[in-house]
């Protein structure tokens, strides 16, 4: 099955699948929980209440956060989602029950080696801000489960991510990453690696040892090429290179056997692995921009009969 579509229309339904696979992973503990415990609107509405748990002061136009969120000491939950901040108040950093804290859309040039005091952190929210340094401390949040950096100036991650064993979602989009610590590898539960919009120039052997990666984003890097041990991801679902600068790719691509959506757009593919059968649940591949001459884009559709694949 073979679709003739215009760029625009790709580009649409690669931001539709994108946004879907970014609600699917991060819609649960995002959002506070008002059926369960009340969400306050201000600090002096929470400090009414006896040990209040959350606090929403999302679009509130703020540059600081009051001392007296110090006095919140059973916060768990506080959204800070697009304010003005610029300096990490260190009311926030008391927090020492805090499990989700959201500073994204704000204007925060650095994370502080304080973080390490909010060790009960589930989920830590810092995307679109003015981010360029990542301290070491904070590999000693062990309960963190996703970590949201997109969109800031990072050009280094500390070795000591590896201590955060229980990440399942790590977005790193849009920042000035080149290279991922080895340490990577020990991220045993990481389901989504999020690395597109970087400088990634090689696909680094470490992040072929995430055995429980589900998908893998490099769109939008300088790759030229990745390593036939990707077979080892057995339970990737999804899979984008597209705006890389590949040219060939490993018979092992074929190995992958829970892969359903294939997004290799803009680059200089002439032929894909002759094993193409493997992909058996493969239902989305899109090739847009690469010179396939015509008589391997018919093996391609004999070879995927179920999919759905764009040229």
């Amino acid at each position: 099955m073979t679709y003739t579509v215009t760029t625009y229309t790709v580009t649409h339904t690669l931001q539709v699948l994108s946004l879907c696979l970014i609600i699917g992973f991060s819609a649960k503990g995002q959002n506070a929980n008002p059926i369960e415990k009340p969400v306050f609107g201000s600090i002096q509405e929470a400090l009414q209440v006896k040990n209040a748990t959350q606090l929403n002061l999302r679009d509130h136009h703020l540059f600081y956060v009051s001392n007296d969120l110090k006095k919140l000491k059973s916060l768990e939950f506080l959204n800070l989602m697009r304010n003005n901040i610029e300096q990490w108040d260190s009311a926030i950093l008391t927090l020492k029950h805090l499990e989700v804290l959201n500073l994204k859309l704000n204007a925060l040039k650095y994370i502080p080696d304080e973080v390490s005091n909010l060790d009960k952190l589930i989920r830590l929210n810092l995307a679109s801000n003015k981010i360029s340094y990542v301290p070491h401390t904070l590999g000693e949040l062990t309960q963190l489960r996703f970590l949201h950096l997109s969109i800031n100036f990072i050009t280094s991650i500390p070795t000591s991510i590896g201590n955060c064993q229980e990440l399942e979602v790590l977005e790193l989009d849009n920042n000035q990453l080149s290279h991922l610590p080895a340490s990577v590898s020990k991220l045993s539960k990481l389901r989504v690696l999020d690395l597109g919009y970087n400088q990634f120039n090689e696909f680094d052997e470490p992040w072929t040892q995430l055995r429980s990666l589900e998908e893998l984003n490099l769109e939008y890097n300088q790759l030229q090429k990745f390593p036939e041990s990707i077979k080892n991801l057995k339970h990737l679902k999804t899979l984008m290179f597209n705006n890389n600068k590949l040219e060939s790719l490993p018979d092992a691509l074929g190995d992958l056997p829970e892969l359903d959506l294939l997004i290799l757009s803009n680059n200089q593919i002439k032929r894909l692995p002759e094993n193409l059968e493997g992909l058996k649940h493969l239902k989305t591949l899109i090739l847009l921009n690469n010179p396939l001459p015509e008589k391997e884009q018919e093996r391609i559709k004999r070879a995927l009969p179920n999919c759905k694949v764009y040229f």
